[in-house]
């Protein structure tokens, strides 16, 4: 996976920090500048020198999403011993990420929800987001010796976890995900 993040100094990533918390608990619309300026304690110029406008601060949030993600995804997945198991970690993490008490889905998925049509800097950098997953899961697909066909199905499931676990407000969809993947994987690799 690839994590293009523009490095940022420490009150850049302070405001970062504050406006992922706040975009994610109540939505990117409901918050504006100033709330996100009151929250990272900074002035609104400091926070306008460091993020010239809410679309520019929404892209560096994302960025940082994006490399969370990542880092989180490969974590989980360099723990895993086989090729398999590397495959079957993705529905682990997300397990262990629906069960933040904090979670609201997909990041991704809700500024391309809010703000997809409004910027389309922010649309392509979810595609982009999403783009990459695809290419990490047919990696460790081609890794394991799976026909490629099998990545997208994979990512899909992993797509509709996140989705459902985000509605339904339950984290089961990761382990039915799960379940889901075993049997693709190993109809895949018996085939």
């Amino acid at each position: 996976m690839t994590a293009s993040i523009t490095p940022v100094s420490d009150t850049g990533a302070r405001i970062i920090e504050a406006a992922d918390a706040l975009y994610y608990a109540r939505g990117f619309q409901a918050v504006g500048m100033d709330e996100v300026r009151s929250v990272a304690g900074v002035s609104l110029k400091r926070l306008y020198q460091e993020f010239p406008s809410k679309e520019a601060l929404v892209l560096a949030v994302l960025r940082s999403r994006h490399a969370m993600w990542d880092s989180g995804i490969a974590r989980a997945v360099q723990a895993a011993s086989s090729p398999r198991d590397k495959l079957l970690a993705i529905y682990d993490y997300l397990s262990s990420w629906f069960g933040d008490e904090s979670f609201r889905g997909c990041g991704f998925i809700n500024a391309f929800g809010e703000l997809g049509t409004v910027f389309p800097s922010v649309a392509e950098l979810a595609r982009e987001h999403k783009d990459s997953f695809q290419r990490y899961v047919a990696d460790l697909v081609s890794a394991a010796g799976a026909p490629a066909q099998l990545a997208p199905q994979l990512a899909l499931l992993a797509e509709g976890a996140q989705t459902t676990a985000a509605i339904s407000g339950n984290a089961d969809s990761a382990a039915h995900a799960r379940a889901a993947a075993e049997t693709l994987i190993d109809a895949a690799l018996h085939a």
